[in-house]
């Protein structure tokens, strides 16, 4: 029973909820008369039904509003309490069961009939939504009431000899009985009894028997009720209600009837008179004289049947729906829909087609000639930055000059590269991009796409292009102009293709090749181009970042210096220049390190490390050694001081016939890298001295190594040179940060 109780309250809830809902909805309607009461406690309370007088049509639907036991209004329609009444005919009640009882003795001790109060065709039992049932071992029942103006009976019986026979959840006689009730039943009352006089076989597990009609689904029959059931005294059940007792015919034609405007009479199954709808498209109560208003169909996606919701229009108890612009048919999910008129269609697109295309044409000559002019003035304004003027004027007055160097366009360079694609990139470092490019001459070149340009050092760098373009040195790379037309200038310099000096060294499959002869002839060669740089140029030319990945080769191993991103110019009668410490770890003047003050004897200790790379065939700076062996100039100077020099030479280039000349080099090699600057010798020194080095070598003709790369070169042997890009072989060894550190500057490009 415990569980039917609280089936009833879940129930009861519900329909609270449901009725609150309706409320919401409705809101916007009025459902009683005016000036009367629409709700009682949270009931609605819908016209024909009222509270007080002039508020309900006839005394069938007077509902008295009291208060219950828990202090909320409560309405009611006679004794029973309602918990809902709705504008489609139908309402709730709470029915009392008809119970007989008997004591242990089997005398009877109470008996409960039940029955409609209000007796009125005007409200017929539901017969879709109700039961009759009977509980009870010792059993029958009846359902008493007026149909069709006639008596009408019906009954039902419930036998049982002991408990264990009654099955729960079924109601087929043991136990349980229950009976469809059939249409237009009115004026009912509920009649219960027992077949024995003394009820008390049964009496232990049965005392009473009961009868009572219930909304279904409502009541699960178990063997619990036979003993408990006479605890609920009230079940819910529903109730049918009409206007009066004549058809909609007869009715429509006379004064009482009462639907109002937008509405429609029709003539229920169960019941004697007739109801109100409102028409489709209209909402409200139907039994106010204009209770039924327009619905708006297209607020509610799930009213109306467009096929687009911003194209739905309400009318007056309907809606309509529409096609977009250039679109033919009602708008509707089950109509013809939209479809596009293709007629019409076609006609626009060709006419439109063909303006189009003249807008094209037009736009596209507008926007070529717009974009055209503003890519002149934008390089035009690059090359004033750039200081082109200036470099410009300095050209012009050396016109008569064995070389100067060239402005190139930025169109001329952009062909050249192919618009700068990646495949024909050749090196990527600190400063910025190298291409390989292919000038209209058909001449081979590099080009340097720098990353940052310092603008407060424009006319500087304007100087310094002009001094190297006039270099003319054999063993300096030469630089052959440059492209202002662009945010940050490029650079054209003449395209060596035999790799690096580091590469050649260091790289596994090349480093055995190259022998003690060609290193000698590359480091004199280098010595020149640098002791060129410092004593014959004018002003002095301090590279900044000699190293061997920035000596290039070419078919016959002649050295070529390159990078002068770094370089600057020492102004006349200076020896030294402040500048913020730049350059590459494991070359970098300690002196300078420590001072910031740029000498010419910063590049000799650069120098000095090269030297001592083509001796022992190792990189300057690798954290792959042990930490004691980690700086090379550090590691040279410590075995030559322990006469350890031949242990560290690179095995291929040490005979018994060069072994004073090697100890030569590796002592000038030690005055290079001497801490203090003023003690290294200058560059004109060492190279005068590799050079008399080199010619004592060569007048040793019985020292001449027959496999030297010069020999086979001279020998017309052919140099598979082409085969490698310097400037890819200088980017590819020094991308690793464990070998390679670049340290900030002041006025590089």
């Amino acid at each position: 029973m415990g569980g039917y109780r609280l089936l009833l309250q879940v129930t009861w809830i519900g329909v609270i909820f449901s009725e609150m809902e309706t409320f919401a909805v409705a809101a916007a309607h009025e459902i009683a008369l005016p000036n009367c009461l629409d709700h009682c406690g949270d009931v609605q309370i819908p016209y024909p039904f009222g509270t007080s007088d002039d508020c309900y049509l006839n005394k069938d639907f007077l509902i008295n509003c009291n208060q219950s036991s828990t202090g909320r209004d409560q309405p009611q329609i006679g004794s029973f309490v309602i918990p809902q009444i709705s504008m489609e005919g139908q309402l709730e009640i709470f029915l009392d069961l008809a119970m007989v009882c008997y004591q242990e003795s089997g005398m009877l001790s109470g008996y409960r009939p039940s029955g409609l109060l209000i007796r009125t065709s005007t409200f017929t039992i539901s017969n879709t939504e109700n039961v009759f049932m009977a509980v009870g071992c010792d059993t029958f029942a009846y359902l008493n009431g007026k149909q069709n103006n006639g008596n009408f009976s019906m009954g039902c019986m419930s036998i049982c000899q002991n408990e264990s026979n009654v099955l729960n959840g079924t109601c087929s006689g043991i136990g349980c009985c229950q009976v469809e009730i059939p249409k237009k039943v009115s004026n009912f009352s509920l009649q219960v009894g027992s077949y024995s006089t003394n009820h008390t076989k049964v009496w232990s597990f049965n005392p009473c028997s009961y009868a009572f009609i219930v909304k279904k689904g409502l009541f699960n029959f178990n063997s619990d009720n036979l003993t408990s059931l006479q605890n609920n005294r009230n079940l819910p059940m529903v109730i049918d209600w009409t206007i009066g007792t004549e058809t909609c015919e007869n009715a429509q034609n006379k004064p009482e009837y009462v639907c109002g405007a937008n509405s429609t009479c029709y003539n229920p199954e169960n019941g004697y008179g007739y109801r109100c709808s409102c028409n489709k498209g209209y909402d409200g109560n139907p039994y106010l004289r204009q209770g039924c208003k327009d619905v708006d169909e297209c607020l509610h996606p799930d009213l109306n049947n467009c096929t687009s919701q911003k194209r739905c229009s309400n009318t007056e108890g309907n809606y309509t729906c529409s096609c977009p612009k250039w679109h033919r048919g009602d708008g509707r999910k089950d109509g013809k829909g939209c479809a596009l008129n293709q007629r019409l269609v076609n006609k626009i697109a060709v006419a439109g087609g063909v303006g189009f295309i003249v807008l094209l044409i037009s736009s596209s000559w507008m926007y070529l000639i717009i974009k055209q002019r503003k890519l002149i003035k934008l390089r035009e304004r690059f090359f004033r930055q750039n200081g082109g003027v200036i470099l410009r004027q300095q050209l012009s007055s050396q016109e008569n000059s064995v070389a100067t160097a060239r402005l190139f366009s930025a169109k001329e360079l952009k062909n050249a590269t192919n618009n700068y694609h990646e495949n024909l990139i050749i090196g990527e470092g600190g400063f910025g991009t190298v291409y390989k490019g292919f000038l209209s001459d058909n001449r081979v070149v590099a080009i340097k796409k720098s990353k940052l340009v310092d603008k407060s050092q424009i006319e500087q760098f304007i100087n310094e292009v002009l001094i190297l373009s006039q270099i003319n040195h054999r063993n300096v790379v030469k630089l052959l102009g440059c492209c202002l037309e662009t945010e940050v200038p490029l650079l054209v310099y003449e395209f060596i293709s035999n790799g690096t000096l580091f590469e050649h060294i260091h790289h596994k499959d090349r480093s055995l090749s190259i022998s003690w002869e060609t290193r000698l002839k590359i480091a004199g060669e280098t010595a020149e181009a640098l002791s060129y740089l410092h004593s014959a140029a004018s002003p002095p030319i301090i590279h900044r970042d000699v190293k061997s990945s920035n000596i290039l080769l070419d078919c016959n191993y002649t050295a070529k210096v390159s990078d002068f991103g770094a370089s600057r110019l020492i102004p006349l009668h200076q020896i030294e220049v402040a500048t913020l410490v730049q350059g590459t770890l494991g070359y970098l003047d300690p002196e300078y390190l420590q001072t910031s003050q740029l000498t010419v004897k910063s590049d000799v200790y650069s120098f000095g490390v090269i030297l001592i790379e083509l001796l022992t065939g190792e990189k300057a700076l690798s954290f792959d050694r042990p930490e004691v062996e980690r700086s090379l100039a550090m590691y040279f100077l410590s075995a030559i001081k322990e006469d350890r020099l031949f242990e560290i030479l690179q095995q291929n280039i040490w005979t018994e016939k060069n072994e004073k000349q090697l100890k030569e080099v590796a002592n000038l090699a030690r005055r290079c890298i001497i801490v203090k600057g003023e003690d290294r010798p200058t560059m004109k020194e060492v190279a005068a001295e590799l050079e008399g080095l080199r010619k004592i070598d060569k007048h040793s003709w019985v020292n001449v190594d027959s496999n030297s790369e010069e020999t086979k070169y001279l020998l017309g042997e052919t140099s598979d040179c082409y085969k490698y890009d310097a400037f890819v072989h200088s980017s590819v060894v020094y991308d690793s940060v464990k070998d390679h550190t670049i340290v900030a500057f002041d006025g590089g490009r």
